[in-house]
């Protein structure tokens, strides 16, 4: 069962308990609102989505108004769970750069956790480009160098008066080889200027620390309303509040034990100095 389906059953069995606890049937409900009598049976068993107008009609039936933003999250959180990559790059990548663009533009405070990139905030155009090449093999729109544009040009938010960044890495971003070393050393000086930046607290996990976490998966929490994250094949969005909060508490935790400003351009800079030894 894919990870969508079981969003949708669970909005469903919420739907259903609700309904239960005011003691109404599926056909007094589905009549009160001139519904097919199907539709509250296909709702509750997860084999069919309702709209933010059904979910308002359902909670108000339900004597339950007040937890109509929570079941809107749900639904919100449902309906962007699962995108797969082949669709959201039918229009470009640049289209990509340019929604996340928007997300961080309306968050005051952003973390992100990376396993294996460095951050898109703060790539070099060069390490970008070898990066969004990737994404080409997705069968969509060739339009690499107007994306590296528009993620270049999302970095102008870190100069932004009043926002906030806090970066985590695990040291293994520092080392995968995933673009040739001239690019990887140049990516790794721009990192240690970056982490110098009023706007930004930049922190990395060295090798010989023990994870109070597993780092499953890079993500990005906006503010303490959003989590984006990435698969193989997909993108995710979390809007969910407990879980929003769960990547809240994993982020602290993996941040706790990350080095930060001198310690962290030291481990920077082991990196560099192993990648372009002295001759």
């Amino acid at each position: 069962m894919s990870t969508y389906q079981k969003a949708r059953e669970a909005l469903g069995l919420r739907l259903r308990e609700l309904r239960r606890e005011a003691r109404l049937t599926g056909a007094q409900l589905a009549a009160a609102h001139g519904w097919h009598r199907t539709k509250i049976p296909k709702v509750e068993a997860g084999r069919q989505t309702p709209s933010v107008a059904d979910l308002e009609a359902w909670a108000a039936s339900c004597g339950v108004p007040t937890l109509l933003p929570e079941l809107v999250a749900a639904l919100h959180s449902l309906e962007g769970h699962y995108v797969e990559y082949r669709r959201m790059f039918r229009a470009g990548m640049a289209s990509q750069q340019r929604t996340f663009a928007e997300y961080e533009a309306e968050a005051d405070f952003v973390r992100n956790f990376e396993t294996c990139f460095v951050p898109g905030l703060l790539q070099t155009a060069e390490y970008a480009r070898h990066r969004l090449a990737e994404a080409i093999t997705y069968d969509g729109a060739d339009d690499l160098t107007e994306a590296v544009a528009a993620r270049m040009g999302r970095q102008q938010v870190l100069y932004t008066p009043g926002r906030r960044f806090h970066f985590v890495i695990t040291e293994s971003v520092l080392r995968l080889r995933l673009c040739p070393p001239e690019v990887l050393a140049a990516q790794l000086e721009k990192l240690a200027v970056a982490s110098t930046m009023r706007t930004i607290r930049f922190g990395v996990i060295p090798f010989e620390v023990v994870y109070p976490v597993a780092p499953v998966h890079g993500f990005h929490v906006f503010d303490d309303r959003h989590v984006a994250a990435e698969t193989i094949t997909a993108s995710l969005a979390v809007t969910q509040p407990a879980e929003v909060g769960t990547y809240l508490r994993t982020f602290a935790r993996l941040a706790e034990v990350a080095v930060h400003g001198r310690q962290a351009r030291e481990v920077i800079e082991r990196a560099l100095d192993e990648l372009t030894p002295a001759e």
